[in-house]
């Protein structure tokens, strides 16, 4: 059995004596004894704070706030329990999670007809739920008593725990879901107000199950979309706190005795297409594009430096599923991209837009790097930079021609891939439109069905090896990816690796010493 773990933070851990230590905290300490009030300089304001759906890391970072789901990732990247407690395998096809004591915001028990609840809306069939394609794979949903969920998969699937530990899969009190509002969640703090395109506020829920958390009383969230006065407004102490820290103010953020930074290396940046029709419907038009971008460029142009090149899927080196070889397999080389475009065709070029947001100085920079070397292959580019909401709306309804995206893997398992490149997915702004690789979805399906890790690596270099040769994405660079605070923050981690965006699910250990 996998049991939850628990990572209570020792607040005096830094300082030389515990009484010390409770003197520091009993200072800071607001209303019930929590420690302060949290001021968050969030990247966008959140276009979308519907239940289950993907509208960014940005949004992610509220919800997992407000909402809980079974599962998350603790500050070591490790699956942990929340409103599961432990979870289990049962037999081939059957996975079982037992609840734990906890309550809604509204103060109503979460039971297992709860998340029944949860799941039907989710696999429902007019779903519009990221991840409504998973749970198609689900034959039943039983809940032989109030704690206890089980669920039984139609074929064997390895990666069921970490769906539910992803900002995707909260569980939120039923009959609460609405257009207009933020659904009840069982997170550890609960909306105050908001001022929609401005701010949220949030306070401290004192029914969150776990005890002595969050130790914060209040979070305020408010939208920076400019990164300079997002850098400037911690730099001036108006916030305690940042995200998506430009990359070119890291340098001089390290340097700050009153700031620290916090980064790791696990998003991406990559290309996706709409195969409607139009230069892009044609695989080798899109593998020309691929060998097309110097990818080194993208890095010192978008990340001054704080990346790689990503010239193949997004396998990190050291895990069990990178292989070399194809790491490297869209390295540039203009001379195989020429000799692509003219067996499709298009020898002489073509003109095409490609969508991005100058909302992100990372997108804007890409897709900039990436207009310049299509220039290369006579392919004159027209760049498309609304904010943020548009790009994901636009992206969401299929309305462009190719696009510049960046995220991260959803878990370190390599089924992630499926969010990018499965054609049987739903619609997603993190995808191509219109784009079907023959055998892709299949080889994905057998892959999540093996447990054999030997049997799962051959599998999956199938899978690279069709999109290579297919390209329904084009990876382009690794980057770093970096919170910025106050060195008075505690407790608050940025996740390892490619679970960076659920980072946010750390702030219930936070404190402002």
């Amino acid at each position: 059995m996998r049991m939850s773990r628990r990572g209570f933070l020792v607040a005096g851990a830094s300082l030389p004596l515990v009484g010390m230590a409770g003197k520091v905290m009993a200072q800071a300490a607001g209303a019930g004894g929590r420690a302060g009030n949290l001021t968050i300089g969030l990247s966008t304001y959140p276009p979308n704070l519907q239940p289950w759906v993907n509208a960014g890391a940005a949004t992610g970072s509220v919800t997992s706030l407000i909402h809980r789901g079974l599962l998350s990732y603790s500050a070591e990247g490790q699956l942990q329990g929340e409103l599961a407690e432990s979870w289990e395998r049962d037999g081939d096809t059957g996975w079982v999670f037992h609840l734990r004591d906890a309550k809604f915001h509204n103060g109503a028990p979460v039971t297992a007809e709860d998340v029944k609840w949860n799941l039907d809306q989710i696999a429902g069939e007019k779903s519009t739920a990221y991840m409504r394609n998973q749970f198609q794979g689900v034959e039943k949903i039983e809940t032989p008593d109030a704690r206890t969920v089980r669920l039984i998969m139609k074929q064997p699937t390895v990666t069921v725990p970490d769906w539910f530990a992803t900002y995707y899969m909260p569980i939120v009190a039923p009959g609460t879901v609405s257009r207009d509002s933020i659904a009840v969640g069982a997170g550890p703090f609960k909306l105050k107000s908001l001022e929609r395109g401005v701010s949220i506020d949030l306070e401290a829920f004192d029914g969150f199950y776990k005890p002595g958390m969050p130790k914060l009383a209040t979070v305020r969230i408010v939208a920076y979309p400019d990164e300079n006065l997002r850098v400037a407004a911690l730099q001036s102490g108006d916030v305690d706190l940042i995200d998506y820290v430009p990359w070119a103010a890291m340098g001089q953020i390290e340097q700050d005795k009153n700031l620290k930074l916090d980064t790791t290396l696990g998003p991406f940046m990559y290309l996706t297409f709409n195969g409607r029709s139009g230069p892009f419907s044609d695989a080798r038009v899109r593998r020309a594009v691929a060998l097309a971008v110097n990818r080194n460029d993208i890095v010192q142009s978008a990340f001054f430096g704080r990346g790689g090149a990503l010239e193949g899927l997004p396998l990190p080196e050291g895990t069990p599923y990178y292989d070399e070889a194809r790491s490297r397999g869209w390295r540039r080389d203009l001379d195989a991209a020429k000799a692509l475009l003219a067996e499709a065709g298009m020898a002489g070029g073509f003109s095409c837009t490609l969508l991005s947001t100058a909302q992100y100085g990372m997108h804007k920079n890409t897709a900039e790097v990436v207009q310049q070397n299509l220039a290369d292959l006579g392919i004159q580019v027209a760049l498309n930079m609304p904010d943020w909401a548009t790009r994901v709306a636009v992206g969401n309804r299929g309305q462009y021609e190719f696009s510049v995206n960046g995220t991260a893997m959803e878990s370190a398992d390599p089924d992630s891939l499926s969010a990018l490149i499965d054609d049987a997915a739903a619609p997603s702004y993190i995808r191509s439109t219109g784009i079907t690789v023959p055998g892709l979805s299949a080889l994905l399906q057998r892959g999540r069905a093996e447990f054999d890790q030997e049997k799962r690596r051959a599998i999956y270099a199938q899978v690279e090896d069709l999109v290579l040769e297919q390209a329904p994405i084009v990876g382009l660079a690794w980057r770093s990816q970096g919170f910025a605070m106050k060195a008075n923050l505690q407790g608050f981690t940025n996740i390892p690796g490619p679970l960076s965006f659920y980072s946010a699910t750390t702030l219930e250990n936070a404190f402002l010493a």
